[in-house]
């Protein structure tokens, strides 16, 4: 039996929602230059058994509540117990949609080892971030060349700000296919901030990369750097490009008031639910604790779940890092401490001991633009 006229236009009319509807979501708007952006930033979070989930769950309730435009996870999704698992449960790629995906706009996401799938020097690895890449949006469109983003990095312009993001697994200077692209941001005044899991330079576990790592990035001249893998937070004040000698250029500022052009300010978020790992200094472990240079250009740092947030003008970056006290659950109490039995943790105090369970601010600090013709 035939479909009646009117069947057929509300067929048709079905069909041609269903085109609008997928095109706008193929093209989400996005903030303009004039615009304020609203970023989020969390690393480290406590998806999977080994974590804090706690903390996780309360951090991330926390952001959505911010209402950012864009969250930037800076990596490690997952924490599975199994060494070398074969499959990557779906249960926290349904966790990991619900919480870091569903609400935000705009995503970016950087692989953290725990992400990528196990290997010798990483048995526990997850092996979900080929599932995990398909929750993000799409880098920019890059013209095939031989200087180009290796696998699961790439860039993005939103509004007034221009993000890279890096894999460091394995690390490759990204100077010959990111370089031009830095450039062309600087010269449309766009802000620059790159993203990556493996810190360039923490007091948290030290491992040495001035003149690798360090000067890689620095020499592009980022406005902020972010990165997660150590779980605590760091801030760093603007470094210029390591010298010769491994010897740091920065400057100081006590109200957190910094120039556009003073240097790359590094910081470190990977307080979204993974377990607490003390600082190396405070184990008394010296082989991985930071020189004197780079804690006299260390600002802030501190063991606790937090995320940051960026609040992107065109002549302004404000952040501000907040602090998240979880409610201690009495029925099912977990300890948010890395080997908590350990007998250093006698010493080391959590930001979070004595204080009331809620979001407050911790840290801020601003980078404002100079005028055109200094920068």
């Amino acid at each position: 039996m035939g479909k009646s006229p009117l069947q057929k236009l509300i067929l048709f009319l079905c069909v041609i929602l269903l085109f609008f509807t997928k095109q706008v979501a193929a093209k989400p708007s996005t903030k303009t230059y004039t615009e304020t952006l609203r970023v989020g930033i969390v690393g480290d979070t406590g998806v999977g058994e080994r974590a804090y989930h706690p903390g996780f769950i309360a951090v991330a309730e926390a952001l959505k509540n911010q209402n950012p435009d864009l969250l930037l996870h800076l990596g490690d999704f997952v924490y599975q117990p199994k060494l070398f698992p074969q499959i990557c449960p779906e249960r926290y790629v349904r966790e990991i949609r619900e919480t870091l995906v569903d609400p935000f706009q705009h995503r970016l996401f950087v692989p953290g080892d725990n992400d990528l799938p196990p290997q010798t020097k990483k048995p526990k690895g997850s092996g979900c971030w080929e599932k995990i890449d398909r929750l993000d949006n799409e880098f920019d469109p890059f013209p095939a060349s031989a200087d180009g983003p290796g696998p699961y990095e790439g860039t993005v312009v939103l509004g007034n700000t221009f993000f890279a993001v890096l894999n460091t697994y394995p690390w490759q200077d990204p100077t010959p296919w990111l370089a031009p692209r830095v450039a062309k941001a600087k010269g449309s005044r766009l802000w620059v901030i790159i993203a990556l899991h493996e810190p360039a330079i923490t007091t948290a576990w030290y491992l040495d990369k001035r003149d690798t790592v360090l000067k890689q990035i620095n020499s592009l001249k980022p406005d902020l750097v972010f990165s997660g893998n150590q779980h605590s937070y760091e801030r760093f004040h603007p470094i210029g490009i390591p010298e010769q000698d491994g010897a740091l250029p920065f400057v100081v500022s006590e109200s957190g008031n910094y120039s556009k052009g003073d240097g790359a300010i590094h910081v470190i978020s990977g307080g979204g639910g993974a377990t607490f790992k003390p600082f190396a200094d405070q184990q008394g472990y010296k082989k991985r604790t930071a020189p004197k240079e780079v804690f006299d250009a260390l600002a802030t740092r501190a063991l606790m779940n937090h995320f940051v947030i960026l609040d992107i003008q065109p002549e302004i970056l404000q952040a501000t890092t907040y602090r998240v006290c979880p409610k201690e659950n009495l029925e099912n109490p977990q300890n948010p401490r890395w080997k908590a039995g350990k007998s250093m943790w006698d010493t080391i105090t959590l930001e979070c001991e004595g204080k009331d369970a809620g979001v407050t601010i911790f840290d801020r600090f601003q980078i404002h633009r100079l005028p055109r013709q200094n920068q």
